[in-house]
């Protein structure tokens, strides 16, 4: 069993940043793949970036690429998510999670295990 818990979310103008945290419960964070993800009411969950549980592949959607990056510490059980040059568009509720042994399907929500409960993060125009 893995608890997510995110913080670092919240009110930003746009071409501003924030940088969101994941802390994971348990002993084992480090045999996870990790992911974000995030959701408008009314629209579908979003694959964001995802990081092997080595730290040594990483995936990101288009629309964020350069501009957010994902980044793990198992010694702190942490996942990370920076995001610099935020736009409105990116406005939603951001959710990590955790996987084992995605391979290659890093980007697939069904195939992750576990859930956090979400942060807001409200881009201001």
């Amino acid at each position: 069993q893995v608890q997510l818990v995110e913080s670092g979310g919240g009110l930003v103008q746009a071409v501003g940043s924030l940088r969101l945290s994941c802390a994971a419960s348990g002993r084992t964070f480090s045999s996870y793949d990790m992911g974000w993800f995030r959701q408008v009411p009314g629209k579908e969950r979003e694959f964001v970036a995802a990081i092997s549980r080595s730290g040594g592949r990483t995936r990101y959607v288009d629309s964020v690429k350069g501009r957010f990056t994902i980044s793990r510490d198992n010694a702190k059980n942490t996942v990370y998510l920076q995001m610099n040059s935020l736009k409105p568009e990116d406005t939603a509720v951001y959710s990590c999670a955790a996987g084992l042994d995605l391979g290659n399907r890093l980007q697939i929500g069904a195939r992750y295990d576990y859930w956090g409960q979400g942060t807001q993060v409200t881009v201001s125009s």
